[in-house]
């Protein structure tokens, strides 16, 4: 039965959870069918494993009913027992595809919502549809192997653990569940406005369903396209090894692979991991930079990263310009790698060291890396004034950390 095979993966992630020595998990609950469904299946299972549940809503201000459904699902859970918290997301100057600001200020909200908690891992009700409507939508932007794979089960975002144990599970079982529990979900106007392209992926599955190409025979293909990837990820760990390595904030790669799509993989995992980028590089694009690479071009920008190349080794740095608008404080790390550690004065911030290395004379005399790696990296400023570049210069007083992991391929996920 599709919906004993869903509790089974919920008890399995309940499992490992207490396994790992863990004892704490939240679910991103919205008050749709899915996500309400998925809530509903935890409880019990939860508390079997003496495990502690809790639930978050994301409110994102762009709907006139998204509190009313917050306050649904805070009802749903206070008769239920459970710590349940509605995190506000709100635009700022819009930058870019609204759908994706908000996906991308939503994982950041419950990913500081789960750390603040204290939770192993963030559920999430992503389905068998949720597969094969990712999989057209993805089929239509000409994706190759990575983007038609398969979602991954669990990953990582903002530093937080997220995980989809209910991938195999057909939409319609989960709403099943809830009309035989008697549960009343929200339905996002949203759903049925064909001017989103995943809603016309929806409409379109139906059609595709009637002439026998279902929705589980897509996901089926999604899983087979998620194992080639894996098998094409462990040929990538093995070349990283033997090409790739740290120096401070960059990336060395001596030579890349002959093999034209092992070249390419590497490449993008270099880009994405000094860009700090969830996503590759497009197509387009990289091939771009391949083909000036190919004639001899010495200097490219590419995603957030400056892309150099002397006496055959392949520098892959962080470009200035895509860390000038950075800063941080404290305890924070700058960039997503770097920490200054000592005693700040007071109103002091890190931001990237830029035209200031004017101010270090001797800075080729300490550091191994180029110009434009130090003025992109990290220093300590104080009302205008600069403090300290320990990555330019050692400074006593002041610790620079490099985040643990930093330039090894688990570093993307």
């Amino acid at each position: 039965m599709p919906l004993e095979a869903a509790k089974a993966a919920l008890l399995a992630v309940m499992e490992d959870t207490r396994a790992r020595g863990l004892t704490a998990l939240g679910a991103a609950v919205s008050g749709g069918g899915d996500s309400l469904a998925l809530l509903d299946l935890a409880i019990p299972l939860a508390r079997g494993c003496g495990l502690r549940l809790e639930a978050a809503t994301v409110d994102h201000g762009l709907r006139p009913e998204a509190a009313a459904e917050a306050r649904m699902v805070a009802g749903f859970c206070a008769a239920r027992g459970l710590q349940h918290e509605t995190l506000l997301w709100r635009r700022g100057e819009p930058a870019g595809n609204l759908s994706a600001e908000a996906r991308a200020g939503r994982y950041a909200a419950l990913a500081s919502w789960g750390k603040r908690r204290g939770l192993a891992a963030i559920l999430v009700a992503h389905n068998r549809e949720d597969v094969a409507e990712t999989f057209l939508i993805r089929l239509g932007r000409a994706a190759g192997l990575d983007g038609l794979a398969a979602m991954a089960p669990g990953f990582h975002r903002e530093g937080m653990r997220f995980l989809r144990p209910l991938l195999d599970t057909p939409r319609e079982v989960l709403r099943a569940h809830l009309r035989g529990q008697g549960i009343a979900w929200a339905e996002d106007p949203s759903n049925a406005d064909t001017a989103y392209t995943r809603v016309k992926m929806r409409r379109l599955l139906e059609d595709l369903a009637a002439a026998g190409i279902t929705p589980a025979a897509i996901a089926q293909s999604a899983r087979a396209l998620a194992d080639t990837r894996a098998w094409a990820e462990r040929q990538l760990s093995a070349e990283w090894q033997t090409r790739v390595q740290v120096q401070a904030g960059d990336l060395l790669i001596q030579g890349l692979p002959e093999d034209d799509e092992a070249a390419r993989r590497l490449l993008v995992a270099a880009i994405r991991i000094v860009g700090a980028s969830p996503f590759p590089p497009r197509r387009e694009a990289l091939a771009r930079l391949r083909q000036g690479l190919e004639a001899g071009v010495v200097r490219q920008t590419l995603a957030g990263c400056l892309v150099t190349r002397k006496k055959g080794v392949l520098r892959i740095a962080r470009e200035l310009q895509a860390v000038r608008p950075l800063t941080s404080f404290a305890a924070d790390w700058w960039d997503g790698r770097w920490q200054i550690g000592g005693i700040w004065p007071e109103g002091a911030l890190t931001a990237p060291l830029a035209e200031g290395i004017t101010q270090i004379k001797d800075w080729r005399d300490f550091s191994p890396l180029p110009r434009d790696s130090l003025m992109a990296g990290p220093a300590l400023w104080c009302k205008g004034a600069l403090i300290a570049a320990p990555l330019a210069r050692p400074e006593p007083d002041y610790r620079l950390l490099l985040r643990k992991g930093f330039g090894s391929l688990p570093f993307l996920h």
